[in-house]
């Protein structure tokens, strides 16, 4: 069973060298414009300030959370390293749709 295939949000996956390994559907219908990922570096659809910022993730195995919108369409961006028997693989990309008026609860 594949969990994230029919997640209501894109996920994407790449190695070290960032060559996408992964996409789940939406992720493919998100990024269709760039036809199947699969196999295809990032380097080449991210501008340069971002594909640095790619590599840095990698290279200190941090994450990066952040909020973008897009034809009126708000989303949170998570992206963090994914391991295999503790050592870094690569970078795992979660694209969840929010609300614009998200709720935040203080616990």
């Amino acid at each position: 069973m594949n969990y994230f295939d029919e997640l209501h949000c894109a996920v994407t996956v790449c190695d070290l060298q960032g060559n996408v390994i992964y996409c789940n559907e939406r992720s493919q219908q998100t990024f269709a414009k760039y036809g199947d990922l699969t196999g295809k570096n990032l380097k080449d659809c991210h501008l340069p300030a971002s594909w640095e910022k790619i590599q840095q993730l990698l290279k200190t195995n941090a994450s990066n959370v952040y909020t973008i919108e897009k034809n009126g369409q708000k989303k949170l961006i998570y992206q963090t390293p994914w391991h295999e028997n503790g050592e870094t693989k690569g970078l795992i990309e979660f694209s969840f749709e929010i609300s614009a008026d998200i709720p935040h609860f203080v616990r």
